[in-house]
């Protein structure tokens, strides 16, 4: 099921994923990258493959101004863009009323931002982040290390993979520069 790590370092966003296709007790390794470059975003997800096929081949990122402050243009534009993709392409839920996609990580602007599956957008205080079920270790991982940003996050997906069922090899570490 998955871990997605991104950690900002000196203005560049890094984002690192796993390989694993989870469905039940059943584990594919799976060929297509979690980990992409979407235009000027780096963009890792978990949740479903064809969400994360939907974000890289169908959505076309709306154009940013700097007049918006970055977080307001990923709450009221980007994500509003990422919802009414999912529904073209018939990925969006609606139970009860509510919508809901999938988690990702997105690099833009040297920011990282969270969006999660009711299309919340977070960004944390600390400089990085992760999802799936691997996100506690990779957490946990990065709070403690202080060495390249390449190898934390190849170190978090490590432990990650060591603690949890639904991580596995190869990782995928991609960044802004």
């Amino acid at each position: 099921m998955t871990c997605i790590v991104g950690l900002v370092v000196e203005g560049i966003v890094y984002i690192g994923g796993d390989s694993a296709g989870v469905s039940g007790l059943n584990l594919n390794v799976r060929k297509d990258s979690k980990v992409f470059k979407n235009g000027n975003f780096l963009i890792g997800y978990t949740s479903s493959f064809r969400m994360g096929q939907i974000l890289r081949y169908k959505f076309s990122p709306p154009n940013y101004y700097s007049d918006k402050e970055v977080y307001e243009y990923m709450v009221a534009v980007f994500v509003e863009e990422i919802r009414k993709c999912f529904k073209n392409y018939g990925y969006a839920t609606v139970q009860n009323n509510q919508e809901s996609g999938g988690a990702f990580l997105v690099g833009f602007k040297n920011r990282l931002f969270r969006i999660e599956s009711d299309y919340q957008v977070c960004e944390n205080v600390l400089p990085f982040d992760a999802v799936g079920c691997g996100a506690e270790f990779a957490r946990g991982s990065l709070y403690t290390s202080t060495d390249k940003p390449k190898n934390r996050i190849l170190k978090a997906l490590q432990a990650a993979q060591e603690f949890s069922a639904g991580v596995r090899e190869p990782f995928i570490i991609k960044d802004t520069k």
